[in-house]
């Protein structure tokens, strides 16, 4: 690690510069920041990098972000966790607002509305993709009885059900996998949990509230209570934004986890594009402040003590849990996902997603940008587009 702190200036520069072209979600996140932090300036130890990696998947929340603030606060602690944070997450807010007028506003142009429906299209096949691929780790992480094996299934299928529902008590349905997983654990012998929690489940009573208290809730729900992963998000919002406060329909939806997808920094930065719907750019803003919030709490007041997290039995316990419903959802929101298709045409565009993510394997922006410019093409032969 560098023995005299980095300035302020060229934190700003760096991670602004990681925010700019972090196309491709964490993988791509992970890798940029330990070729500068690492290889390149020498910052971190290999070993302090991949630790981080390790907590921070740990925690709620989007991981990539909070290992970016917590590569910062190595540098120069809080303020350096603060100035690089935000300057990681910066470009992609402001990309994703700048989108979000432009496809989402009151009467976009033909093209715009179907480059919106063809990257909308291939949605599911993104989601399934991003379920599949969470699968091995967190299967062999639970253990390698037939009885943990059960538990596994049993987690991910109330997490898939619950999603393909498209109910909005999912919240809900991640922390009593957690906590089942750490009861079971504390009953046959392991470790007590050192912290409860049993308070948890009381906060989707606040979901009960519209307006811009609902906003807040569905920041606070994507960026406190999301496990599994930054995809977890959709099936979290997707009944909220569009059953129960209609700020979206269900095309406009897939068109703003779209835009989550193909604009660099974190994948949470969906739900700016949902805030915008709600409340305009001021609803951008706020979603986004409120999501991001817990994630730097999280490093600022707990970096010196995230190792501690890592090596604790029950945390450990209730993210295995968590993390098999959060994979569960996020596969069983590939279904609602897909019916929310309206036109044959979109049909087509999310077979050949399939087969580009699923069975080739390959990039997720490519395969997002070819979508939206299906759409495109779709719109000026004239098939219906309308969001």
């Amino acid at each position: 690690m560098s023995e005299e702190p980095e300035s302020l200036w060229t934190i700003a520069r760096e991670w602004t510069r990681i925010g700019m072209i972090g196309f491709g979600g964490p993988p791509t996140h992970i890798l940029l920041l330990r070729k500068l932090c690492v290889t390149d300036r020498r910052w971190i130890s290999a070993t302090d990098f991949e630790d981080g990696i390790a907590v921070t998947n740990l925690l709620p929340g989007p991981a990539s972000t909070q290992l970016a603030i917590l590569c910062a606060w190595h540098l120069r602690r809080r303020l350096g966790a603060l100035v690089g944070g935000i300057c990681f997450i910066l470009p992609g807010l402001v990309a994703i607002l700048a989108l979000s007028v432009l496809f989402l506003a009151g009467h976009p142009a033909r093209w715009v509305q179907g480059a919106a429906a063809g990257a909308g299209a291939a949605i599911g096949a993104v989601a399934f993709n991003a379920a599949i691929g969470l699968v091995p780790a967190s299967w062999t992480r639970i253990g390698p009885r037939w009885s943990e094996r059960g538990r596994w299934l049993l987690y991910a299928g109330v997490g898939g059900l619950v999603a393909t529902a498209g109910s909005p008590v999912l919240v809900l349905v991640l922390l009593a996998s957690g906590l089942t997983e750490v009861g079971i654990r504390v009953w046959s012998g392991r470790p007590p949990p050192s912290r409860s929690y049993a308070a948890l489940p009381l906060l989707a009573s606040v979901g009960s509230v519209g307006g811009i208290g609902a906003l807040i809730w569905e920041g606070f729900k994507v960026g406190a209570l999301s496990y599994g992963g930054g995809f977890v998000i959709i099936p979290l919002m997707q009944a909220d934004a569009v059953s129960v406060y209609h700020w979206l329909t269900n095309a406009q939806f897939l068109s703003a986890v779209a835009l989550g997808q193909i604009t660099p920094g974190p994948v949470v930065l969906t739900v700016a594009a949902v805030g915008y719907a709600a409340a305009g750019l001021g609803g951008g803003l706020l979603a986004a402040v409120v999501a991001f919030t817990p994630s730097f709490v999280f490093i600022l007041f707990g970096a010196p003590y995230l190792n501690r997290v890592r090596a604790h039995a029950s945390a450990q316990a209730f993210l295995t849990g968590a993390g098999a419903a959060a994979i569960g959802a996020i596969g069983g929101s590939a279904i609602p996902l897909g019916l929310a298709l309206t036109q044959p045409w979109q049909l087509g565009v999310l077979v050949a997603a399939i087969v580009w993510l699923v069975v080739f394997r390959r990039n997720v922006v490519v395969g997002l940008i070819a979508a939206a410019a299906l759409g495109v093409a779709a719109s000026f032969a004239g098939l219906p587009v309308s969001l």
